[in-house]
């Protein structure tokens, strides 16, 4: 597997905008070469006779009925509101402040 240089973590910094330090950059370049060595391991593992997966356990959406219901009318949902204005909750301003 190729090797992650000096060179190239200093230009993938360059281009995610990261000021590194040499010593940063050093360091990041061997560790991009671990990471690379673990990615090969778990190639060489792989066969295709082995289904690849994104969970450990099997997922699967629970679904329920969509049964209409009987809902909160207004002022039972404005009831526990610390404030209301003209039939809705009432919130601090948090745009548009200096």
């Amino acid at each position: 597997m190729p090797s992650i240089g000096r060179d190239d973590v200093a230009r993938l910094a360059d281009l995610a905008r990261i000021q590194l330090t040499d010593e940063e950059i050093d360091r990041f370049a061997g560790e991009f070469d671990s990471i690379m060595d673990a990615v090969a391991s778990v190639s060489e593992v792989a066969t295709e006779d082995v289904p690849a997966t994104s969970h450990p356990i099997a997922m699967t959406n629970v679904f329920r009925e969509d049964v209409v219901e009987t809902t909160l009318t207004q002022e039972q949902a404005l009831a526990g509101a610390p404030e209301a204005q003209d039939g809705r909750f009432a919130v601090p301003q948090i745009l548009g402040e200096e």
